[in-house]
């Protein structure tokens, strides 16, 4: 059973933080296969636990070349997104996470809110195979570290593996 208990994120270290986080996330998308519903509860759970965020949410992989957005949290977001533009775009293009603590240094950023100015995008792999990305932005530069990246590989991973994705 999914326990939505507040964490206190300002008394609770990063780590123990995804972890709960985790446990949290297996508890909500048990039993349930559908990408886009797992993926609105994640964007809800990732943005009512995590501090410090303007945009939290997916894009999928639609065609070879282009990501569409899917569902999130935060304020009306790009649409339509392609491979190798912008920190999405080059997060499917590498297929790597992209930790950027300053987006107006990144080449071809893609301002959706120019509030933004921290960002962290997740690749979704299943089989080797890119399904979309993980995103994160804040208004606050560096907001994001590699404590975070692991933490939120490991919910990508729960999401990808708890989702039927054709």
């Amino acid at each position: 059973m999914f326990d939505a208990a507040p964490i206190d994120t300002d008394a609770t270290p990063k780590p123990e933080l995804y972890r709960l986080l985790a446990r949290q996330l297996d508890a909500l998308i048990a039993g349930e296969r559908d990408p886009v519903a797992n993926a609105a509860n994640m964007s809800a759970l990732i943005w009512m636990s995590l501090p410090g965020l303007n945009w939290a949410g997916f894009y999928f992989l639609k065609s070879p070349d282009e990501l569409v957005l899917g569902p999130f949290q935060g304020r009306p977001a790009c649409v339509r997104i392609a491979r190798g533009r912008g920190v999405c775009g080059t997060a499917v293009a590498e297929g790597r996470t992209q930790l950027v603590e300053d987006v107006h240094a990144f080449p071809g950023h893609i301002a959706c809110d120019a509030a933004s100015a921290s960002e962290i995008v997740v690749p979704l792999i299943r089989d080797g195979r890119t399904l979309g990305v993980l995103d994160l932005d804040s208004p606050h530069p560096a907001r994001f570290d590699t404590e975070d990246q692991a933490g939120l590989e490991r919910l990508a991973a729960i999401w990808v593996a708890g989702s039927d994705c054709a």
